[in-house]
């Protein structure tokens, strides 16, 4: 999700097929252009003990989630009046969140290579832009979700271990980096102790209205792991840019392998339809 736990794995499960495939590629699933890549064993490990952790099987068999809770803005530091937000996902590429507050609600559907938005405010359906789906895909490659399925080995990505660092007192995380071959990168931290997620951290480029660019550190930290159906998942994340908390997601349920209808990511044909 946009705004989801993504999910973990040891040695246990270090020779499991589904989980480690014995080569990852550099150049996608063309057989003309693929390079074979040795992987890191110490980082291969480091995901099979995170898996394990966050459920094993009932975490590699997650096929949907769906997600309520508290959205909230931080200004400066200060946090803003939270939103309620609505989630559903089907993995590995669907996604609908729905917000609402003050009688307003806003909801934002990603489906590949398309999307669409809704604004109630203005009672409007639009298309995204190509900049917004990109910006989408891109988010994808961050959660852990794409980390422990495997899905990021489609695009040639390429996983080392990043060493172990401080977490606070007398706690250390053990750190993997998922690099693509465009140069984007994903460093992800799981306890020394117990195998759980606890920080993504990435880089993101973004446009100012006067076209120049700029470039922001921003981190996902995980907190308060919870175990439903056997799937172990944070239900508190909070989001970091330059060090400045912007955001965060306090989930209150999380519902998992819930059948959802196409219906619901489909485009609505007028404002009538949004349900």
């Amino acid at each position: 999700m946009n705004i989801v736990p993504r999910l973990f794995l040891f040695l246990l499960v270090l020779c499991s097929a589904s989980v480690l495939p014995a080569r990852i590629y550099a150049q996608g699933d063309d057989p003309a252009k693929k390079i074979a890549a040795t992987p890191d064993p110490k980082a291969e490990a480091i995901l099979a003990r995170a898996v394990e952790a966050l459920g094993g099987s009932n975490y590699l068999n997650l096929k949907t989630s769906v997600g309520r809770g508290y959205y909230t803005i931080f200004i400066d530091g200060v946090s803003q009046l939270p939103a309620r937000f609505l989630d559903y996902i089907a993995f590995p590429d669907k996604e609908r969140t729905e917000f609402s507050g003050g009688g307003i609600k806003s909801i934002q559907t990603n489906v590949g290579d398309t999307g669409w938005l809704y604004d109630g405010a203005t009672k409007s359906i639009n298309d995204m832009k190509e900049s917004q789906i990109a910006d989408f895909k891109r988010s994808m490659r961050t959660t852990l979700e794409n980390l422990l399925q495997g899905w990021w080995r489609k695009e040639g990505g390429t996983l080392t271990y990043a060493g172990r660092r401080e977490a606070g007192l007398a706690k250390r995380n053990e750190t993997v980096r998922l690099t693509y071959p465009d140069g984007y990168w994903i460093e992800f931290e799981f306890g020394a102790r117990d195998g759980l997620p606890a920080k993504m951290i990435y880089k993101r480029t973004r446009t100012k209205p006067n076209s120049e660019t700029e470039e922001s550190n921003e981190e996902d930290r995980l907190a308060r792991p919870i175990t439903v159906d056997g799937i172990t998942a944070p239900w508190v994340i909070d989001h970091y840019v330059n060090g400045v908390q912007t955001s965060r997601i306090n989930y209150e349920s999380i519902e998992y392998n819930k059948p959802l209808p196409e219906s619901l990511f489909a485009k609505p044909e007028n404002i009538k339809a949004i349900k």
